[in-house]
């Protein structure tokens, strides 16, 4: 339960109300449909005003306040026989959360961010930026100081497995310890980042979310060609690529208008799903386990929500209902791709990769291929 708000504070739903509604209410009148008594909903503003319960500004009119304040054993609220109460000290904090407009708020996950001024600190000496203002806050805050600045080594150490995921070689390690420049560890920095070993590292996150893997993942488990789109990843990573582009060709790189080879190979995210070749399986139902599997994984990757439960019904809490988890589904529900993968390293639809050592020479052949044809047709003119 939350502390009671100050006097002078501004009382903030998520912090000050919802912990009261959540305890003492929502368990007959929140979000779940079937345990729901009066018809009432207190865990959405509109349909409470809608029924009266609430009249932002006038808690004397208000059925919830009149409830909660009732001594009549019928008409109180909560009922006695939840053997739930409310403290004085929660009635007054719903009083005047009413008389204030009685405003809700969205889950905390759902509301922007503010931006935080950095606050002062005893140890100005210790701060390098802003971030440290709030380190250096909470650690003052337990009555500690701020830990000293470690050793050249155990820096680069850590700096090399943050960026890279790797230990620093020792002539790396070296060269910064005789480094006596005054930006020498931004310089260390800056050399990680431009190693490929830092697209490999960052890449490797990304792959997870995705549920890469190198080989199909049901039934044989057998190997499958999906490097490309793994090297793809790591490319993209290395080159900095603006997220909203890497967005739009892990989802849709094959439906680009002029589209490039290597655009197609980025929207290999959608193909990356296990997939099987068992001969007992029903078709239909694995190809709506494949669009299923893709809906999760892009909700879960791009809107920061798992959308699992909207499989089988609307969820009490969650925001994306079974009709728009079903509603996005029909994009992924159009695609080429077969149910069973043939245990083949290869299952269509597919498009032929060069390495990058062959690339100048593949992306010549349409060239002298064209240019044999005419030979070709120029002798059997002769």
């Amino acid at each position: 339960m939350a502390d009671p708000p100050a006097t002078g504070d501004a009382l903030q739903y998520n912090r000050d109300i919802r912990p009261i509604l959540v305890d003492a209410c929502f368990a007959c009148h929140g979000p779940d449909s079937a345990s729901r008594k009066a018809d009432l909903r207190l865990d959405q503003r509109d349909p409470a005003i809608e029924m009266e319960a609430l009249l932002p500004g006038n808690p004397d009119e208000s059925e919830m306040i009149l409830r909660i304040l009732s001594d009549d054993h019928d008409e109180v609220m909560p009922p006695p026989e939840t053997k739930k109460t409310l403290t004085q000290q929660q009635k007054q904090t719903l009083i005047r959360w009413v008389k204030e407009g009685a405003e809700y708020e969205l889950h905390w996950s759902f509301l922007p961010p503010e931006r935080s001024e950095p606050p002062t600190v005893n140890h100005a000496s210790w701060v390098r930026n802003p971030i440290d203002q709030f380190i250096a806050a909470q650690v003052e805050s337990a009555g500690l100081a701020p830990a000293t600045e470690a050793d050249r080594r155990t820096l680069a150490r850590r700096v090399s497995l943050d960026l890279t995921g790797l230990p620093p070689s020792a002539e790396r390690v070296k060269a910064f310890v005789n480094d006596k420049s005054p930006d020498a560890y931004e310089k260390l920095v800056d050399e990680l980042l431009a190693s490929t070993n830092w697209g490999e590292h960052r890449g490797r996150y990304w792959l997870d979310y995705a549920r890469y893997a190198d080989t199909h993942g049901v039934h044989f488990d057998n190997y499958r060609e999906m490097w490309t789109y793994r090297d793809w990843v790591i490319n993209a990573m290395n080159q900095n690529m603006p997220f909203d582009q890497f967005t739009i060709e892990n989802l849709a790189g094959d439906l680009l208008p002029n589209r490039t080879r290597d655009q197609q190979v980025g929207s290999g995210f959608n193909r990356c799903n296990a997939t099987t070749n068992e001969g007992g399986i029903i078709d239909e139902e694995y190809l709506v386990l494949y669009t299923r599997d893709r809906v999760e994984t892009t909700s879960q990757v791009w809107l920061g929500l798992t959308t699992g439960c909207a499989v089988c019904h609307d969820h009490k809490f969650d925001p994306i209902s079974q009709r728009e988890f079903y509603g996005l589904a029909a994009f992924f529900n159009n695609t080429t791709q077969k149910a069973k993968d043939g245990n083949i390293q290869d299952t269509p639809p597919v498009i032929v990769i060069p390495k990058d050592e062959d690339r100048a020479q593949w992306e010549g052949l349409p060239a002298l291929i064209t240019q044999a044809k005419h030979e070709l047709e120029t002798r059997r003119g002769e």
